[in-house]
């Protein structure tokens, strides 16, 4: 019994010494995917520099190619610099355009705005109208409205009348005045009482009628 117990600790010393550094070869156990990707964090492209372009999706142009990157309608020719792109001296755009396309290199004007809009109407181009009695308006080319606003007379009596679709007021019966409180026609003496007779001011009809006393008639003395 003791000989077996002495043999098994001989094998013990003996295995391990036997399995040294010198004997495990690193290259016979290579490492994970996800080891040896760790160990490099940054991404490779291809260096198209020299010979080609890339646009922003990612597709390779040839040199001397001709395309359209993403953000701009202006070809580009792909040169060993990089690309070289047209820039032309676009035409100015009509203040006055509604639709603007850019599908082409410069931003082209598909429609200009040909009428005019006045208090919530539109009118066309050159066209005349009356937004109220006393107004006469135009359509103009450059699309805005120009009025002109009838200037009325100082009518010749104290009663004027607006009539419908008419921009200044008449005298209906003529010129007149006030005497106190009566109107009075113009032209005529008018007796208003039994002791004044009054007319009016000639040309003056907003003034206050002239009156002059006399010798007042159905008075009977006591």
């Amino acid at each position: 019994m003791a000989l077996y117990i002495h043999e098994a600790w001989i094998l013990l010393f003996v295995i391990p010494a036997l399995v040294t550094p010198a004997a495990i070869n690193h290259e016979d156990y290579p490492a994970d995917e996800g080891d040896q990707t760790s160990s490099n964090d940054n991404l490779i492209f291809d260096d198209y520099r020299g010979k080609g372009c890339v646009d922003d999706s990612g597709f390779v142009y040839k040199l001397g190619e001709r395309f359209f990157p993403g953000h701009s309608n202006c070809p580009c020719v792909c040169t060993e610099d990089g690309p070289v792109c047209d820039q032309p001296e676009c035409p100015k755009i009509h203040p006055k355009c509604t639709k603007v396309e850019h599908n082409g290199c410069c931003p082209e004007c598909k429609e200009v705005k040909n009428f005019c809009e006045y208090h919530g109407k539109n009118y066309k181009i050159l066209e005349e109208f009356k937004p109220s009695p006393c107004e006469w308006c135009r359509c103009e080319p450059s699309n805005e409205v120009h009025c002109v606003v009838a200037d009325c007379a100082v009518p010749e009596c104290v009663n004027p009348v607006y009539e419908p679709e008419q921009c200044c007021p008449v005298c209906k019966n003529g010129p007149n005045c006030f005497a106190g409180t009566t109107i009075i026609p113009a032209g005529i003496e008018v007796k208003v009482d039994d002791c004044n007779i009054c007319h009016c001011h000639n040309g003056d009809w907003w003034k206050p009628a002239q009156c002059s006393k006399r010798e007042c008639q159905g008075k009977q003395a006591l």
